[in-house]
């Protein structure tokens, strides 16, 4: 619940600010939209039980495509808050046995950037926190196991930097960890993993 309750605060926050209009003395326009497309990498595996009637089965996830729209608004020059909604996927299969996985997340995150203004040159750290809307498709197993969507709550942390081409225009990398942990039927599976993308975005 208090998670709950302070990811609510941080959307209301950020929804006043993306609605004030930005001032004429700043440099930038202090509202931007950004576009990322890039992948997710898994740091963690998972184990399922009674797959095919057997016993505890290891599962290796795999690289998968992550992607995300996000809107900001810049409080300060060095602070930022931004809202984003997104998906990403990662594929399992056993070691030895017939039959494979496939987790999609579509996360609704809140992230605080700091920045540090070089110029053209745009690099900044990023915390934020998030709800992951988890779905898990479990195909060739003959056991009691089946997949479904749950919603599960969790951390992400990072850096990146922006190249800013343009007064209204800007393009950068970025790199988070996420932290993750939703239960299908009690078989807990992280989504503990690199996001890594390539950005584009625009002021105004």
């Amino acid at each position: 619940m208090k998670t709950t309750i302070m990811l609510f605060l941080v959307f209301t926050v950020a929804v006043i600010g993306i609605t004030a209009p930005a001032s004429a003395e700043d440099e930038n326009p202090a509202n931007y939209v950004l576009l990322k497309g890039g992948m997710y990498s898994p740091s963690s595996s998972f184990d399922l039980n009674n797959f095919n009637g057997g016993t505890t089965t290891h599962f290796d996830s795999k690289t998968g495509f992550a992607g995300e729209v996000s809107i900001g608004h810049y409080f300060l020059p060095i602070f930022a808050v931004e809202m984003g909604a997104g998906y990403f996927e990662s594929k399992g299969s056993p070691a030895a046995e017939v039959g494979k996985t496939k987790l999609r997340v579509v996360p609704l995150i809140a992230t605080g950037k700091a920045f540090l203004p070089l110029g053209i040159f745009e690099p900044y750290g990023l915390f934020g926190i998030g709800a992951y809307f988890t779905d898990m498709n479990v195909d060739g197993n003959l056991g009691n196991f089946r997949g479904n969507t749950v919603v599960t709550y969790g951390l992400h942390a990072g850096a990146g930097f922006n190249i800013n081409f343009y007064k209204h225009m800007f393009a950068g990398l970025e790199g988070k960890y996420l932290w993750a942990e939703p239960s299908f039927g009690g078989h807990h599976v992280k989504l503990n993993g690199f996001v890594s993308t390539a950005d584009i975005g625009f002021r105004y």
